[in-house]
């Protein structure tokens, strides 16, 4: 198969599982989201022999190499610190605690569970997810070197573990009154946040433009002999700091990021499943459990620190489910509590985009580290 077959291929199945979604009214995209659906189906056909060969192999690499930039570019451009630094002191301190204990968590889960290093490097990638989003989750995982075997199971872990942990952060949404008085704390009283910045007309071809420009720059960087840990993490760390800056300028008010960016992510995922052959299933399990379990202390550390900061169920629910979940549920679940509220959780959730990559990469290697 040539390589540019390989590719249509992948961006046909790509558009094909968003069209079924988009025009289905079927609640199973609400439990097994797209990009798994994408990352699974993809895998299936390399399973099957459809997508064999050194040069597939070799273009799946290469594409990679240049989509991760462009991609994390464009995600970023949606970011603006100084938004996320107005939320006050008491919605910081929570995400500041949501961080730090989801990081604390994994360290402990990961070494009390004695995972293998490339397991480990796969729960690095989880983490940068759970700080951070799916497009972290992949630059981690490729900074990492996780292998295309356990970035499946990975993203099986997330799936499972965010829809248990959404629906049990929705169900106590009614108790809020009963539990802040247990944590001693009031509910929030907070200004309607506004997070609209982008154009209404979209400049499709612009970004995609820009997201190129920037991604062979930064590679070209890269290969010239500038090295951060390895030639990955170079790329991801040069485009994060050129798309956060970015944002500061005219161009993050251009219509039109998100939209390609979420595109090169789901085509991304498509190229790392179109390289994973699964030959067992075994200690998915395992895998999954100890995902609960680092939910589990995650919770209870987000408790312990609510009840010495004064810290509101809003506040460390919304700021916890901003980091695990992404800026779709922490909307969500911000308007049940308030609809002028949704904004915390998009800033919240938007922020992870910024440091989701660096926590992930960091903690990673120390995962990796432990397990050797």
């Amino acid at each position: 198969m040539s390589s540019w077959l390989y590719f249509l291929l992948l961006a046909l199945l790509v558009f094909g599982v968003l069209y079924v979604e988009k025009k289905s009214k079927s609640k199973f995209f609400n439990y097994i989201p797209s990009i798994v659906i994408i990352y699974i189906l993809s895998m299936l056909f390399a399973s099957l022999g459809a997508f064999h060969g050194a040069q597939i192999e070799a273009s799946s690499d290469l594409a990679k190499q240049y989509i991760l930039p462009a991609m994390l570019f464009l995600m970023l451009l949606q970011v603006d610190i100084r938004d996320f630094i107005k939320l006050g002191k008491k919605l910081l301190i929570a995400y500041a605690l949501s961080i730090g204990s989801i990081a604390f968590s994994f360290i402990a889960v990961v070494w009390a569970f004695a995972f293998e290093p490339d397991m480990a490097a796969g729960f690095g990638a989880l983490l940068g997810s759970w700080t951070g989003g799916m497009a972290n989750m992949v630059a981690v995982g490729t900074a990492l070197g996780v292998s295309k075997e356990a970035f499946g199971f990975t993203l099986i872990v997330d799936s499972i573990n965010y829809t248990i942990w959404i629906s049990f952060l929705l169900f106590i949404t009614p108790f809020a009154s009963r539990i802040n008085a247990f944590l001693g704390s009031k509910a929030l009283v907070c200004k309607s946040v506004n997070v609209v910045h982008e154009d209404k007309k979209k400049h499709y071809f612009l970004m995609l433009f820009l997201s190129v420009l920037v991604s062979f720059a930064v590679v070209f960087i890269a290969k010239s002999g500038f090295v951060l840990l390895n030639f990955t993490t170079t790329t991801v760390v040069l485009a994060t700091i050129i798309g956060i800056v970015s944002s500061w300028t005219k161009i993050s008010t251009l219509g039109g990021s998100s939209f390609v960016g979420t595109l090169m992510l789901y085509f991304l995922i498509a190229l790392i499943g179109s390289g994973a052959v699964f030959e067992s299933f075994d200690g998915i399990f395992v895998y999954v459990f100890a995902g609960f379990c680092i939910l589990l202390f995650h919770a209870l550390i987000m408790l312990l620190g609510a009840k010495i900061f004064k810290l509101d169920l809003f506040s460390i629910t919304v700021a916890s489910l901003a980091n695990i979940g992404g800026v779709a549920s922490a909307s969500i679940l911000a308007a049940t509590y308030d609809k002028k509220l949704v904004g915390v959780g998009v800033l919240m959730a938007v922020m992870g985009f910024v440091i989701g990559t660096f926590i992930g990469i960091g903690v990673g290697e120390i995962l990796v580290w432990m397990a050797k």
